[in-house]
C-alpha cells in the first residue's frame, strides 16, 4: 500500500532514532561520552577541533566543569584550564560530535510529524496528541543529553535516557500504525486466545531484561574508567561478582523461553503460522543469546555491545509493532 506523505516523514523519524540507538552504543562501547564535554558547544566550539591547539582555553566553560567536580567529590581547585586540556582526544571527541549530529534529523522529522499531524485532529485525534507526546520526548532526550553531560556520566542519568529513548520509540512506531488507512492487524484461529497475552508477556520479560542489560552497562562503564587498557576479559570477571550481572545472565535464559512459546504459541494460533514478526524476533534473541555469551567468556567487547544495545532496540520496535496488530484485532 502507497504511504502518504505524513507516514513517510513519521516512519523517517522513528529509522534516524533506530539509527541514534547504534550511533549512541558506539559511543558508549567506545567510552567517548565526554568526548565533548560542553553542551551544546564542543569544546567551545560549535565545529569540534581535531587537535588540542585549535582550541581556544578562554572559551571553555571552567565554572561548569568545576561545579561538575564538586558534584562527584573532587576538589574544584584541581579543575583548571591545563588539565581539561589534557584530557583532549580527537577520536572520542568526533565520535560524540557525529552522535550529537544524528539527533538533528530526529528533532527535524519530529516536528514535521507534529506539523502535519494537525490534519487528522478531527478524524484521528490520536495522532496529533501522539505526535505532540514524540516531540516533547525528543526535547526532553535532548535535555537529559546535557545533563548527563554536566554529571560526568552519572549512574542513572544514562538508564534514563535509555528509557526515555524506548518509549520514543513505542510512540513513533503506534504513529506509523495509526496514519495508515489500513491497519495491520493479526488474523487467529477461532482457538487463537492466548497468542496477544502470550506475546504480551514476552514483550515485558524483554524490557525487564533490557533494564537490568543497562545497568549492567553502567557497570562496565566504571569498568573502563578504573581498568582502563587492561584486558576486557578482566572485566566478566569482576562483573561476575555482581548480583546484577548474575541476574541479568540467568534471567535471558527465562526470556528465551518465554519467546520459545510465544513463536510456538504463533505457529499454532495464527493464521498461516508465524509471521515475519516472529521469526525476525527468534532471530534477534538466538543473537542476543549469542553475543551474551561472548561478553561473559571472551570479554565485553566493543562491537558486540555495539551490537548487543543497537539489536535491543530493533526488538522492542518489532515486537511493539507486533503487539498493536495483535491487541487492536478487537478493537475496532
Amino acid at each position: 500500500m502507497r504511504m502518504t506523505v505524513f507516514q513517510k516523514v513519521a516512519l523517517l523519524a522513528l529509522i534516524f532514532t533506530l539509527l541514534l540507538m547504534f550511533v549512541g552504543a558506539i559511543v558508549r562501547a567506545t567510552g567517548a561520552g565526554m568526548g565533548c564535554p560542553d553542551w551544546p558547544k564542543c569544546w567551545g566550539q560549535y565545529i569540534p577541533p581535531t587537535s588540542v591547539e585549535q582550541i581556544d582555553p578562554d572559551s571553555l566553560p571552567i565554572e561548569k566543569y568545576q561545579e561538575k567536580a564538586e558534584r562527584h567529590g573532587r576538589d574544584p581547585a584541581e579543575v583548571t584550564r591545563e588539565n581539561v586540556l589534557a584530557e583532549f582526544n580527537p577520536v572520542h571527541t568526533w565520535t560524540e560530535f557525529i552522535n550529537r549530529l544524528c539527533s538533528l534529523p530526529i528533532g527535524l522529522f519530529t516536528l514535521l510529524t507534529l506539523i502535519l499531524s494537525f490534519q487528522f485532529i478531527r478524524k484521528r485525534p490520536w495522532l496529533p496528541m501522539l505526535a505532540t507526546l514524540a516531540t516533547f520526548l525528543v526535547g526532553l532526550n535532548a535535555w537529559m543529553g546535557a545533563r548527563i553531560v554536566y554529571s560526568g556520566l552519572k549512574p542513572g542519568t544514562i538508564t534514563t535516557h535509555m528509557a526515555l529513548a524506548i518509549l520514543l520509540l513505542c510512540v513513533q512506531v503506534t504513529i506509523v500504525w495509526l496514519a495508515s488507512e489500513t491497519r495491520w492487524r493479526i488474523q487467529v484461529k477461532e482457538s487463537g486466545k492466548h497468542l496477544k497475552w502470550v506475546g504480551l508477556a514476552a514483550f515485558l520479560f524483554i524490557i525487564g531484561e533490557g533494564i537490568l542489560g543497562s545497568q549492567v552497562r553502567e557497570m562496565t562503564d566504571e569498568l573502563k574508567k578504573s581498568h582502563g587498557d587492561a584486558p576486557r576479559i578482566e572485566w566478566s570477571a569482576e562483573l561476575e561478582q555482581t548480583w546484577m550481572y548474575l541476574v541479568h545472565r540467568s534471567f535471558s535464559w527465562a526470556v528465551l523461553l518465554v519467546t520459545a512459546v510465544y513463536y510456538w504459541t504463533s505457529r499454532n494460533e495464527r493464521v498461516g503460522g508465524a509471521g515475519w514478526h516472529e521469526k525476525l524476533m527468534a532471530g534477534f534473541i538466538f543473537l542476543q543469546m549469542v553475543f551474551g555469551l561472548i561478553l561473559s567468556q571472551v570479554g565485553i567487547l566493543p562491537v558486540i555491545q555495539v551490537l548487543h544495545i543497537g539489536i535491543s532496540s530493533l526488538m522492542v520496535t518489532v515486537f511493539f509493532h507486533w503487539l498493536l496488530g495483535a491487541f487492536a484485532r478487537h478493537s475496532e
